[in-house]
């Protein structure tokens, strides 16, 4: 009997050795043919490879003659035929919906204008609302095949913002990226909105890389100041006067006195915006040039403050402002992303007398390796000077 358990061990482990053996050190994930052919011209191998979004209905190639092992392929366009010996030959393959108004395997992030396809000022009829009232009609009891595309999707716009951000091995990013957060319901002609916008522009052309919760308010004010960047602060007053005009982003006309900035004022300098379906149809706004929106906004917030290694500025702002300050104390207090963060607080009427979170902050963090990595400021010039001479920290093991 011994013996029988002992052979049977061996044979396992021989097996095992064999998996590691043949498995790659890193699995490749090939978004287009173009790599694919790149790839296959250095071998006939697929293993372990995952192959989203690609159509091989007009692309001839001999599956029989490539090793498929462990080889998904996600979303992909096939010849019946070809998915037949595909699925002979052990590959994993996950269908498109064609009932879904979103693509869960998606190869890149969103931009405006997709998100906006489709909407005019007299009737929204936006892809944007078209998945919000999709997900809105499911949110509290998805079927398994809505929650696993869902799931899906979310993953898809991780590896996007992943490509964007490019990472290192240790967790930093290549971007120096500054998180702004306050308000959804700033006004345009707040002065609040003119310190943030101001404040993202200066930062922006310091070499940052501004990030946003993708809304309106606060977060429109931050991806704002960054498409205008470089140009003269004079034309960011002519902006913010174009677009004044609509004051909230549910004043008719809000769109269209967007639209009219970027006409007067294009090419603008790069963000990122990372807003969620989950709250409702709140519009993204149209100066972020890139846009990774989640349905999972648990996963949205952590994203949001994960990947603003080098800095958090809080504007004045409520719930969801004070929840995001301290999931980013949180992160630093843990170091949970192997670097500990600035975070400014913009404002010290809001944040020091009103609610006195910053001295809450302050507290919390004494004797930990953040704690002078708070700043209180109430001007752009100061959230910059801070910033600049206060970068992440890595964790020190």
């Amino acid at each position: 009997m011994r013996m029988q358990e002992t052979f049977l061990k061996y044979k396992a482990l021989s097996y095992f050795a064999a998996m590691v053996k043949f498995r790659p050190s890193t699995d490749h994930f090939i978004t287009s043919i173009k790599s694919l052919q790149a790839f296959l011209a250095q071998g006939t191998s697929l293993a372990y490879c995952t192959l989203q979004d690609l159509d091989f209905r007009e692309n001839a190639i001999d599956w029989m003659q490539i090793r498929i092992d462990h080889t998904t392929f996600l979303g992909c366009e096939l010849k019946s035929s070809d998915e037949l010996i595909l699925r002979e030959k052990g590959a994993f393959i996950y269908p498109r919906h064609p009932d879904l108004p979103y693509n869960p395997y998606r190869r890149e992030l969103y931009t405006w204008q997709e998100l906006m396809e489709g909407y005019s000022p007299e009737f929204d009829n936006s892809l944007d609302l078209a998945i919000y009232r999709h997900f809105a009609a499911c949110r509290y009891n998805p079927s398994i095949n809505e929650a696993l595309s869902q799931r899906i999707h979310d993953h898809a716009i991780d590896e996007a913002l992943r490509s964007l951000m490019r990472f290192d091995a240790e967790g930093m990013t290549e971007k120096k990226c500054i998180g702004m957060m306050g308000g959804h319901g700033t006004k345009r002609t707040d002065e609040c909105y003119l310190k943030v916008a101001k404040t993202a522009k200066l930062l922006t052309e310091a070499g940052f890389f501004i990030v946003s919760g993708g809304g309106p308010g606060i977060m429109e004010a931050a991806n704002l100041g960054a498409w205008m960047a470089g140009r003269p602060m004079e034309d960011l007053g002519k902006a913010l006067a174009i677009l004044g005009r609509a004051p909230h982003y549910r004043d008719q006309g809000y769109f269209e006195a967007a639209k009219e900035v970027l006409a007067h004022y294009p090419d603008g300098m790069a963000s990122l915006a990372i807003p969620t379906w989950f709250y409702g149809h709140e519009p993204s706004n149209l100066f972020a040039t890139a846009i990774a929106k989640y349905f999972s906004n648990s996963i949205r917030e952590d994203t949001l403050l994960a990947v603003s290694l080098h800095g958090v500025v809080f504007a004045p702002g409520s719930a969801g402002t004070t929840q995001e300050i301290f999931m980013e104390a949180t992160q630093n207090h843990y170091c949970t992303f192997n670097y500990y963060s600035p975070m400014v607080f913009l404002g010290s009427q809001r944040y020091e007398i009103e609610t006195m979170i910053y001295p809450l902050v302050r507290q919390l963090s004494f004797g930990q390796a953040y704690h002078d990595l708070l700043h209180l400021a109430d001007t752009p010039e100061e959230v910059l000077a801070f910033l600049k001479v206060n970068g992440p920290r890595k964790k020190v093991v």
